[in-house]
């Protein structure tokens, strides 16, 4: 080696073919450590294009490829427990909404995971409102004209989709079907999408999902809503009551998203990833995304998503007990 470096034209030959060595050994480096985005449901739903508007630029800010890795099913129960195999070093994430992490342990024995001591809250992003929508091919203008509709032309029952089983939006459907007296079969799927598309394709009259997942449908009149969850009207579909309007109770407090760890991510990981995410919700263009989607744009720390989380749990304990559903 040493003759290699004795004319001084050799030893730039060799400085440059080191450092080129270097920076490919970088490269390789930050692509073969990507962080990987987890969403529990399939290609086309709300969450899985949140998580792609989001995903792109923590991409700018971390300086590190952030790739959405869909594993769908079970409401979400497959990509938690990835989340709870995963290595703890910030590699591997989960973005989900309250149903992974609030209403599956609370309505399933056996979930596979524990919020608790599995997982570590990241950082929050956002409220929003599930609702009832119509099918296009549907002609009532709202949610009285569709029972009424129920009553008298459908002998008293209809089809509602919801996104999951056991979840919010199937609680909801067995609370408007006490409320008004009328038999509403709810019908489960693999995640909005699939619902989405048998509603556009008329197989069932109605669904219950996220303002998220309803909005582009909405604006475009392929789909009607017609009541939604929470205190106060939602700005992207000002037109649209609230449940408490038309006097059903119990809805008003608003479900979360967040992003989530493996338990023992270490401190300094996780203050990283919450700083990362919320100067991309500083960003004019993702927040107008973002509320333009139906979201009230939130950011949430660490300790505050788990408040969240665990007041949001404990308030749908409540309504899951009195129910009288029992786990499953």
């Amino acid at each position: 080696m040493s003759s290699l470096l004795t004319s001084p034209l050799k030893r730039k030959i060799f400085n440059a073919v080191s450092c080129a060595l270097l920076l490919t050994s970088a490269t390789s480096f930050a692509q073969s450590n990507s962080i990987k985005l987890m969403v529990g449901f399939p290609p086309g739903g709300g969450t899985d294009v949140i998580a792609r508007v989001l995903g792109e630029q923590l991409s700018q800010v971390l300086g590190t490829p952030v790739v959405v890795d869909n594993r769908a099913g079970a409401g979400g129960q497959i990509a938690a427990q990835a989340l709870k195999a995963a290595p703890a070093d910030g590699t591997v994430l989960f973005l989900s909404h309250d149903h992974t992490i609030s209403i599956l342990p609370l309505v399933t024995k056996a979930p596979g995971f524990k919020p608790d001591t599995d997982f570590v809250p990241v950082a929050g992003f956002a409220t929003f409102a599930n609702g009832i929508a119509l099918s296009g091919a549907v002609p009532d203008t709202s949610l009285e004209q569709f029972i009424k509709a129920v009553r008298e032309q459908r002998q008293g029952k209809a089809s509602i989709g919801v996104p999951a089983p056991n979840s919010v939006p199937e609680f909801l459907v067995k609370v408007l079907a006490a409320q008004y007296k009328v038999d509403l079969v709810s019908v489960p799927y693999r995640g909005s999408a699939p619902m989405l598309a048998d509603m556009l394709g008329n197989q069932i009259p109605a669904g219950v999902a996220s303002v998220p997942d309803f909005i582009e449908f909405q604006k475009a009149g392929k789909v009607r809503m017609v009541a939604v969850m929470g205190s106060k009207r939602q700005d992207v579909i000002p037109d649209t009551p609230t449940f408490a309007e038309l006097g059903i109770k119990g809805f008003e407090d608003l479900p979360y998203y967040g992003i989530f760890a493996p338990k023992g991510t270490p401190p300094a990981t996780i203050e990283r990833l919450g700083n990362a995410l919320a100067k991309v919700l500083e960003m004019s263009q993702v927040r107008q995304r973002l509320v333009a989607m139906g979201l009230t744009v939130e950011y949430m720390s660490s300790q505050a998503l788990s408040q969240r989380e665990s007041a949001y749990t404990k308030n749908w304990a409540r309504i899951i007990e009195a129910s009288g559903f029992k786990a499953q």
